[in-house]
C-alpha cells in the first residue's frame, strides 16, 4: 500500500466530526438562547410613562400599566394611540433583541453558511 494511503472510516472524516461538534455545540447554544429570550420580559413606554407595555419573549403581552391622568372621557382616541404604541415598542424591542442573539450566534457559524 502506498504511504499515506487509505486506513479506513472516512477520508477526512476528522473534519467532519470536527463540524459535527460545532454543530451540536451551536444547536446547544440556539436552543439556551431560545430559553432565555422566552423567559425575558419586554417593556416598552409611550406618552413619556403614561402607559407601559409589557410583552414576553413568546410575545404574549403580561402587562399594561396606564397612568390615571391620561385617562381622558373626552380623548379615547389618544390612549387607544397610546396603548398602540406601548405595545409595539415592546414587541419591536422583543423583535429586536431575537434578532441580535441569532446575529451573535450566526457568527460563530462560519463554516455553515445559510443555516438559520
Amino acid at each position: 500500500m502506498a504511504k499515506g494511503g487509505y486506513r479506513g472510516g472516512f477520508p477526512g472524516g476528522g473534519n467532519q466530526m470536527n463540524m459535527m461538534k460545532q454543530a451540536q455545540k451551536m444547536q446547544q447554544e440556539f436552543m439556551k438562547m431560545q430559553q432565555e429570550l422566552e423567559s425575558t420580559d419586554f417593556e416598552f413606554t409611550a406618552g413619556g410613562g403614561a402607559v407601559k407595555a409589557v410583552v414576553s419573549g413568546t410575545r404574549q403581552f403580561s402587562a399594561i400599566e396606564i397612568d390615571p391622568e391620561v385617562v381622558d372621557p373626552e380623548d379615547v382616541e389618544m390612549l387607544q394611540d397610546l396603548i398602540l404604541a406601548a405595545i409595539n415598542g415592546a414587541l419591536k424591542l422583543a423583535d429586536d433583541k431575537t434578532s441580535e442573539s441569532m446575529a451573535k450566534l450566526q457568527g460563530g457559524l462560519g463554516g455553515f453558511p445559510g443555516l438559520f
